[in-house]
């Protein structure tokens, strides 16, 4: 009867110690492992492509976003492993969610595999592919391994437009047989806009009374005001003739609304307005690579900080979620801070450059190596 009762309690202790080995491992299993959130239980047998876009949606991510995301999500999901059938970006769109929970384990090298296929790519870029793979691991219900190792990124300074190469921007604007080269260059030096703003600006969002703009849907989903002066109050001005006349060929009520519209009726795009920069840039003498709408951008926001505006002014104008982001127009560089003496040296007013002189000591006072020691009380 004892040695029954040992056999009992010794096969007790057996199946205990292995239900605690099983539950140890049970994040390393690589077969059978379809366990899913609870919240994606009546999901499971739903193509996970379109449950994830509608949680991003959800989540109110711009179209810029979801792009990105998509990218990321196509690579890792396409990723093949060794003696593993080829999956094209088709075929796995419409797996299931059970299953696709199961392919992107991040336990079963698909990851390591992916992760060693951008290697190449910038830090930049591959921060984001990682931001975007965590995003796509929580929502299915995997933890982003800690071995997950996000690469330095160096940030480089903002690259803005010298005083005479601004002056040379503006004229080649003004002197452009395209007629949205004056409000585009006008409006983004006056405001700040990113150019995704820019093209998203409706003709209702700007009060030219009280010189201020509605930005809708900015990054992040942010709404935000930018303020404006007269330069921007007259480009608009000049170009709503034009821009009259461009209604007329406008198929879509969106496009009805829009700023800034092409030859063609249509409402601007970022692409539209870098090749217009770009041309503005050879009129100017300039380098391509010298030029972008965030050019202009930076150099609105280095404009302000020059004359004395401070930082948290800087982030609300510019929209930015941190003023981390912000803060790194702090950083001026050698060639900037040679721009910024000359451009305040230049605006100093002349009497005060001629009357500076040297300052003569009156005969009685006393020379300095003289002065009397006293102890203060």
């Amino acid at each position: 009867m004892t040695e029954k009762n040992g056999e009992v309690a010794s096969s007790w202790t057996t199946d205990s110690l292995v239900g605690r080995e099983r539950a140890r491992f049970a994040n390393f299993a690589v077969e059978g492992d379809t366990s899913l959130p609870s919240r994606l239980q009546s999901l499971s047998e739903l193509p996970w492509f379109d449950c994830w876009m509608q949680r991003l949606r959800t989540e109110k991510k711009s179209v810029h976003t979801i792009r990105a995301y998509t990218v990321t999500a196509r690579t890792l999901s396409t990723t093949s492993l060794p003696g593993e059938p080829p999956l094209d970006w088709e075929q796995v769109k419409n797996i299931s969610v059970r299953d696709f929970h199961s392919r992107v384990d991040p336990n079963r090298g698909r990851m390591d595999a992916w992760l060693n296929s951008i290697g190449e790519l910038k830090p930049a870029t591959v921060n984001a592919r990682i931001a975007a793979s965590s995003h796509l691991l929580q929502w299915v219900g995997h933890t982003v391994p800690d071995w997950i190792q996000r690469p330095n990124r160096s940030r480089s300074l903002p690259r803005t437009l010298g005083r005479n190469e601004l002056s040379r921007v503006r004229t080649a604007a003004t002197r452009s047989e395209d007629p949205l080269a004056q409000p585009v260059v006008t409006i983004l030096l006056d405001t700040g806009l990113r150019v995704s703003e820019l093209c998203s600006l409706d003709i209702d969002d700007v009060d030219a009374e009280d010189m201020s703009a509605l930005v809708i849907g900015g990054k992040g989903e942010k709404d935000r005001t930018v303020l404006f002066t007269q330069a921007t109050v007259n480009a608009i001005e000049a170009w709503t003739p034009i821009r009259n006349s461009r209604i007329q060929m406008c198929n879509r009520e969106d496009e009805l609304r829009s700023l800034l519209l092409s030859s063609r009726g249509r409402r601007m795009n970022p692409r539209s307005v870098q090749k217009l920069v770009d041309r503005l840039a050879d009129a100017a003498d300039i380098p391509r690579s010298r030029l972008s709408p965030h050019t202009l951008r930076h150099t609105f926001a280095t404009g302000l900080l020059e004359r004395g505006a401070d930082l948290v002014t800087i982030q609300r104008l510019l929209g930015h979620a941190s003023i981390a982001t912000t803060r790194v127009y702090l950083e001026i560089g050698d060639q900037t801070l040679r721009e910024i003496y000359h451009r305040a040296q230049s605006e100093l007013p002349s009497d005060m450059v001629e009357e500076t002189g040297v300052i003569e000591a009156p005969e009685d006072l006393v020379a300095v190596g003289e002065a009397p020691f006293q102890r203060l009380p």
